[in-house]
């Protein structure tokens, strides 16, 4: 192991993983700049000691407890996007969720120093308080382009403003468009991509890229490298400079946890939770377990289907397996993720089984409070996002959030000596 005899710079870059010429990129600096300041022979920034503190605390798995960027959360739910970005410094400014179950349940996980508004659509946009980052999980709407070139000889709106009109991307366009945020992350399902025959995912990217100029990356990435479910989503990333950012580099764990992991112990390990577990055993409660007609019906179904040569049918599941995705139907019959018990019907999993399923909870903990019903708990964590892949991919923007930052407080400083110099002439 390596003794550092230099600077602190020196030592930090290292232990963050960076070489010289990544660094350099990073800050905007030239490799000369860095190698003088690792030497000693010129003292970087304060700021940029602290940036590179932040980035090795979230790489380290240590958390960032200082606020160093604010972000606003659209389409909310129930705060795994907010979760995430919470997790690499970000402080949340702004929420706005229309759904009053996922307002109650956000509101008794977060702390929320600003009101939780509800339609987005009914915003006032000049009320937002200033932020760098925009997150948002947006619903997948199809649009429509029919007339646009009439209305365009028409002198009506064109562009984004009227091909997605009445979408909620289309509040989303407007948000970026009259704040212009230094970054976005845009989240929805894997199927955007291919919604419609691709227009939709075409006119989100025209939208962002063209008609915002935001630089765009994306990436489809599978939670199964997090957290044991196949939940495909695609990430959305922009920057409103080009600072380097780019999904190609995003490095994901190689494999997983499984089932096992996130189920209820009855072993003494974990705490024991009613109405999910009953006291003293710490076993699950019996309301989990299908009813003998449910068990019956699921069977009698999925054979149906396969005589017929279809893949439709219950998913049953042990300990060492991956599940299938979570999703928000599952209050049904909890048919697509049935737990195995011995000598007894499957049953479906707890709500804080979902919420360890999810990431809002490390496998064993029973922190993230449930104030809902078993329906609506179903429902909000199937609609949610597997908070661990957020995380990743927001401490893969922090870098990247700390430039655009740096490149905005260095333009205002040139803009400040400009009018200096104008005073004087």
């Amino acid at each position: 192991m390596r003794i550092f005899k230099d600077t602190q710079f020196a030592y930090l870059r290292e232990i963050t993983g960076y070489s010289v010429k990544e660094v350099a990129n990073l800050l905007g600096k030239s490799e000369r700049t860095i190698y003088r300041w690792e030497r000693g022979e010129a003292i970087p920034d304060e700021d940029v000691l602290m940036e590179l503190k932040s980035i090795y605390n979230v790489r380290s798995g240590q958390g960032n407890s200082n606020f160093s960027f604010k972000f606003i959360d659209l389409f909310a739910g129930i705060g795994g996007l907010r979760k995430a970005f919470e997790s690499i410094g970000g402080r949340c400014v702004f929420t706005s969720e229309w759904d009053l179950a996922c307002r109650k349940t956000y509101q008794a996980n977060f702390e929320c120093d600003h009101p939780v508004n509800g339609d987005i659509r009914d915003v006032d946009l000049d009320s937002v308080p200033e932020y760098d980052v925009l997150i948002a999980g947006f619903p997948c709407q199809p649009f429509s382009i029919a007339g646009v070139s009439k209305k365009n000889s028409l002198g009506r709106p064109h562009g984004f403003h009227d091909v997605t009109q009445g979408t909620l991307f289309f509040d989303v366009a407007q948000m970026i468009e009259r704040h212009r945020p230094k970054a976005f992350l845009l989240e929805n399902v894997k199927n955007l991509i291919s919604h419609d025959k691709g227009n939709t995912f075409k006119i989100i990217i025209k939208t962002l890229c063209e008609e915002l100029g935001y630089k765009v990356d994306f990436r489809v990435i599978d939670a199964k490298k997090f957290v044991p479910q196949h939940r495909e989503r695609i990430f959305i990333v922009g920057f409103r400079e080009d600072v380097g950012f780019s999904f190609d580099d995003l490095i994901l764990p190689q494999a997983g946890p499984n089932l096992g992991s996130i189920l209820h112990k009855s072993d003494g390990t974990e705490a024991i939770e009613p109405p999910y577990t009953n006291e003293p055993s710490g076993l699950v409660s019996e309301k989990y377990t299908l009813s003998d007609r449910l068990w019956e019906y699921l069977q009698n179904y999925a054979e149906k289907h396969r005589a017929k040569g279809n893949g439709f049918g219950y998913g049953l599941f042990g300990p060492e397996d991956i599940a299938r995705t979570l999703s928000a139907r599952y209050y049904k019959d909890g048919s697509e993720i049935l737990i195995e018990q011995k000598g007894k019907n499957p049953r479906r999993l707890t709500p804080r089984e979902c919420a360890r399923l999810m990431g809002f909870d490390k496998p064993g903990e029973n922190s993230f409070r449930i104030p809902v019903s078993d329906t609506q708990a179903y429902k909000q964590f199937g609609n949610s996002v597997a908070v661990p892949v957020v995380e990743a991919v927001a401490a893969h923007m922090l870098p990247h959030i700390f430039r655009a930052m740096r490149s905005h407080r260095e333009s205002d400083q040139m803009k400040f000596m400009f009018e200096q110099v104008e005073s004087y002439v």
